[in-house]
């Protein structure tokens, strides 16, 4: 089996067509599809499927023929044709590190990372598929260079590729969720120059990478996510987990149980709160004299009822949910703004997946 790249910057290709950007999280899989449309894209389809308890933990599949049932199922009722996909991975299995190396030919840091790898990762190099970017940092006074180091381990990206197989499409990018993250911002809301926080809040993970004027210097993801919510809120109100949902989101008023609820989303919020501010004291540490612009939110945690407010309040710092679709064109006659609008904040990697273009 061909292992596709992992991939940090775009593939080119003499004649673009696009995959379909497939975000596959703990809790469901996101699908989306686009096409070029002038100087931009323009949206065919979206959809998410929800995943049984259980099905991938941690970035790992532990039920593909749920997971695959569930790609199947999105494609046959969104009518897609496309047999191509782009993927992302996250969790334990994957490493991402910025190192610093002599300034060299791409050939030379390539033979260099490969022979010098496991001084930078945990794992065997003969375990992981390995990737980097030259960031090209160095200048005419300085001959170093910053590095983005990607490694995977290979039983795990394997498995997503046999479970593409099975569903009938073929995996031709497998990225990282951080830079899928990226690179759907980039494309969307990205200013010239400014330092900004992506925070992608899944259903068992948050993903944080910190863009410094257009490059990322942090990448990280965080065991906790909006599960966390949803499962304090039915032990303690003892509610079932749809009801816990909607109260999360604010769907459902608190009622009698307002305090309750203020008590467990500020306890668990705190937490994610103080994984977000450790990133930015990273780059408070690193680049003195800097600002922050603003954080930026997606993912279903993005719209957890309040989440927004408090973390601005928290960090001092604009805080915004991110709308992948903000630059994107669409048919109103076959998509549902209103489901556009409600699903953009989970859709965020699968656009920025969605934008990658392979060779035909």
């Amino acid at each position: 089996m061909n292992m596709p790249n992992l991939s940090l910057a775009s593939i080119l290709s003499r004649k673009p067509q696009y995959c379909l950007g497939l975000d596959i999280g703990s809790h469901a899989v996101k699908l989306c599809e686009l096409e070029r449309s002038g100087g931009g894209f323009r949206v065919l389809s979206l959809g998410s499927s929800r995943l049984p308890m259980g099905a991938v933990e941690d970035g790992v599949l532990q039920n593909p023929e749920a997971v695959a049932a569930a790609i199947r199922n999105l494609v046959k009722n969104l009518k897609s044709r496309v047999k191509k996909a782009a993927i992302s991975i996250s969790g334990y299995s994957v490493i991402v590190k910025k190192i610093s190396l002599a300034a060299m030919s791409d050939e030379d840091m390539e033979k260099h990372i490969h022979a010098e790898a496991e001084q930078y990762i945990p794992f065997d190099i003969d375990d992981v598929y390995l990737d980097f970017q030259n960031l090209a940092t160095n200048t005419a006074d300085e001959e170093r260079t910053d590095v983005m180091l990607v490694a995977a381990k290979k039983d795990v990206v394997d498995a997503y590729l046999a479970m593409l197989k099975d569903t009938g499409l073929a995996a031709s990018v497998v990225d990282v969720d951080a830079f899928a993250l990226e690179n759907s911002f980039e494309d969307n809301m990205m200013m010239e120059n400014e330092n900004v926080v992506l925070v992608d809040i899944g259903a068992s993970k948050m993903n944080i990478n910190i863009i410094h004027r257009g490059t990322s210097i942090l990448a990280r993801d965080v065991a906790v996510g909006s599960r966390q919510l949803s499962e304090q809120i039915e032990a303690r109100l003892g509610v079932g987990f749809e009801e816990a949902e909607r109260l999360k989101l604010g769907e459902q008023a608190a009622g009698e149980h307002k305090r309750e609820l203020e008590e467990i989303f500020a306890s668990t919020c705190r937490q994610w709160i103080n994984e977000i501010r450790r990133a930015m004291d990273f780059f408070t540490s690193n680049y003195q004299g800097e600002a922050i612009a603003r954080v930026v939110v997606s993912g279903g945690g993005a719209r957890v009822a309040g989440f927004t407010d408090f973390l601005a309040r928290e960090t001092d710092v604009p805080v915004e949910v991110f709308n992948p679709f903000s630059r994107i064109t669409y048919d109103s006659g076959r998509i549902d703004p209103e489901y556009l609008a409600y699903m953009a904040p989970e859709m965020a990697i699968s656009v920025g997946l969605a934008t990658r273009p392979v060779e035909i």
